[in-house]
């Protein structure tokens, strides 16, 4: 039994970079892939049609897209509303990377990127099929805290808590025995 294709909605800056994203995602013929030129347009699909996920780009002219991404999460008249987002932009400041987080968007990708690393990401994000952030909550961030348990630092190690090396293999500068000194 097969199942059928993911909508993916497409909102990018300009139409050459519609054009390539579309033809890369539509590669997968899991996927059917809906380009759109406006905001108008793409609003007045989702009052009629399901979508399984949007791509954005905050370089687009108009609304910014977090905003776009807020007016959808919050309008009832859209068929999907929860549906995952993912942001394209040139470059993330901390402003835009908390209000991406409150609007639900999912993930940014910073471009230039791999066309081919948008259809992974939108592949992964599919077949998880996790939305950040749930309705009416506030906040739509995804929650970090005691996620993943980390181990306490023991005072005897001198790495810093800060540090985000692990080391793999004992330091070869000190010597293994005692009285052998290390070669330089």
């Amino acid at each position: 039994m097969t199942s059928r294709p993911k909508t993916v909605a497409i909102l990018a800056a300009n139409p050459a970079l519609t054009s390539v994203l579309t033809m890369v995602l539509a590669g997968d013929t899991r996927l059917r892939v809906r380009p759109f030129e406006s905001e108008a347009e793409l609003f007045a699909y989702m009052r009629i049609a399901p979508l399984d996920m949007l791509v954005v780009d905050f370089d687009r002219e108009g609304r910014p897209a977090y905003e776009m991404v807020e007016a959808i999460r919050l309008d009832p008249r859209f068929v999907s509303r929860e549906l995952p987002v993912i942001a394209l932009t040139r470059s993330i400041t901390p402003p835009m990377r908390h209000q991406a987080i409150s609007a639900g968007i999912d993930e940014v990708l910073v471009k230039p990127m791999s066309p081919r690393h948008l259809l992974q990401r939108v592949q992964a994000r599919l077949i998880n099929r996790s939305v950040v952030g749930l309705l009416g909550s506030g906040y739509r961030g995804p929650e970090r805290r005691d996620r993943v348990p980390m181990p306490k630092p023991q005072p005897h190690q001198s790495r810093r808590s800060t540090d985000n090396v692990v080391p793999l293999f004992p330091d070869r500068r000190k010597p293994m025995h005692p009285g052998l000194e290390p070669l330089a």
